[in-house]
């Protein structure tokens, strides 16, 4: 038995071989509580010697749910490009380098749906900018567009 049988399980997708921790090494590291403070995915984790190394190169494999270009005019379209949420149009503050500038933010993530299906642009999508879609999303399940609001409001 070689030693990465010990700690990973893998597979073939395509050309690519993909590695996996092994279940029990996750739940002993969440045990010992060696996972570190709140880390973005982004972010190298902290050492403690403060060295903050930056650039190391890393391949992710993720589920990437296809959007229609053509649903994201249609919202924008009909709902106009201001956030749903603040009001906040790039036009107005950036000129001609804000025109057209929104996130389409789906009502009911894509993620739950789990499949494709036929969206309506008018009735599933909304413009967000790209702040608030990061609150959004930065519960799960994601806030609404209501619920930013109140977040907002409350904190004005």
């Amino acid at each position: 038995m070689r030693a990465r049988d010990l700690f990973f399980h893998g597979w073939k997708e395509g050309k690519r071989f993909i590695w996996q921790l092994k279940e029990n090494l996750i739940e002993a590291i969440e045990e010992s509580e060696l996972t570190g403070i709140e880390q973005y995915p982004e972010e190298i984790p902290l050492d403690e010697a403060q060295i903050f190394n930056e650039g190391m190169k890393k391949t992710v494999v993720v589920d990437r749910y296809e959007r229609h270009p053509k649903a994201r005019a249609k919202c924008i379209e009909y709902w106009k490009c201001t956030c749903s949420v603040c009001e906040f149009d790039f036009e107005k503050v950036f000129g001609d380098l804000g025109k057209g500038f929104i996130h389409v933010h789906h009502l009911t993530p894509l993620s739950e749906i789990g499949k494709e299906y036929e969206v309506d642009p008018i009735k599933d999508l909304r413009p967000i900018c790209p702040n608030c879609h990061a609150m959004i999303h930065r519960e799960n399940p994601p806030l609404t567009i209501e619920q930013l609001k109140l977040v907002i409001n409350k904190n004005r």
